[in-house]
């Protein structure tokens, strides 16, 4: 009877210690699966592009690939759009959080009066030029005068910054014949049918591909350096987002260094995601053109995407003396470095 009792009781203690073993590994399960609920948990952001997923936006696009949202607890949604001013109406609309656009979208939308706040610098050079071949003699702005000039449209950045050029020549619009050519727009030029034609250095290089001569080249840059891009939001969402704002620029800030320090690696993956991408070599040099764009000399002192408010005021009263806007408009109410990653 005695040993019976034994056993019992031995029986007992090894039941209520097993379930202990059981609550505490429970428990312990819950506590992982919650540790990992928290780590996994990540917020939405719609970032709107002002074009299809292009070999250039590489360091947006090869997020799957390389994490650089996801490791700030970001998940990223790319909106594909038809050009800076349907960027910016994404985010007015509420379709989108960010607008990846030009400044002439900004400075039209804000002509208007909307609201709105330019947080990150993506592309601090001007990337728009003015080719012509070079028989022409055409080497700077004074030397367009009479000439007979090529744009994708009268509503394209390669037209407003054909204006800013002839503007810093003392010239107009009516001092040049301006002739809409359309995407094709280096065809014209070859085939004699201008004596220039306004472009972007990416749009160049595949003239070059396809069989442009030698060619002079005025770069806009060195007459009046504005942004050629830059992150734009609403007043509203910078108001009511600013934690996640500053948790993308950081990341973006870093894929866009990435981009910088492995071209090589980025010209392969742009095969992949970029609709522009099936020639690697090409994707090199679009995104080493990219990569120069994303610097300078503000930019090496106080870190990527670095605003200079100066420059986009000379931007908005330069619009307003070429007629393109209507208002004055006072961009230090508009710009600000304050979400900017620290140094």
């Amino acid at each position: 009877m005695r040993r019976s009792m034994l056993v019992a009781v031995w029986l007992l203690s090894v039941a209520v210690f097993l379930a202990a073993c059981g609550a505490s590994g429970q428990k312990n399960e819950a506590s992982e699966t919650t540790d990992t609920a928290k780590k996994e948990k990540t917020e939405q952001l719609r970032v709107t592009l002002w074009s299809q997923p292009i070999t250039e936006q590489t360091n947006l696009l090869a997020e799957k690939e390389k994490g650089f949202f996801k490791e700030k607890g970001l998940d990223v949604t790319l909106i594909p759009g038809a050009g800076g001013g349907d960027a910016i109406k994404n985010i007015l609309s509420g379709q989108a959080d960010i607008a990846f656009t030009d400044p002439g979208s900004l400075l039209f939308a804000l002509d208007k009066g909307e609201k709105l706040k330019v947080i990150y610098n993506i592309y601090p050079q001007n990337v728009f030029n003015v080719v012509s071949l070079k028989e022409k003699q055409i080497t700077k702005p004074e030397d367009l005068k009479g000439k007979k000039i090529g744009v994708y449209s009268l509503s394209s950045g390669t037209w407003q910054n054909l204006l800013v050029l002839l503007h810093q020549a003392g010239l107009s619009e009516n001092d040049v014949t301006i002739v809409e050519t359309g995407l094709l727009n280096f065809a014209p030029l070859m085939q004699g049918q201008v004596d220039a034609t306004a472009a972007t250095d990416t749009g160049l290089v595949m003239a070059k591909e396809k069989g442009l001569g030698d060619v002079n080249v005025i770069e806009v840059k060195n007459y009046l350096n504005i942004p050629s891009d830059v992150f734009v939001v609403t007043e509203k969402t910078y108001n009511e987002k600013k934690e996640l704002l500053q948790k993308f620029l950081e990341a973006y800030r870093n894929s866009a260094q990435w981009m910088i320090d492995h071209p090589e690696e980025a010209a392969s993956l742009a095969v992949k995601y970029a609709i522009d991408g099936k020639d690697e070599k090409r994707n090199l040099q679009i995104i080493q053109l990219r990569n120069a764009s994303s610097v300078s000399p503000l930019t090496e002192e106080k870190g990527l995407g670095t605003l200079d408010g100066n420059v986009l005021q000379q931007a908005a009263d330069t619009y307003k003396q070429l007629g393109l806007i209507k208002n004055d408009i006072n961009m230090a109410e508009v710009v600000t470095n304050e979400l900017l990653p620290k140094q």
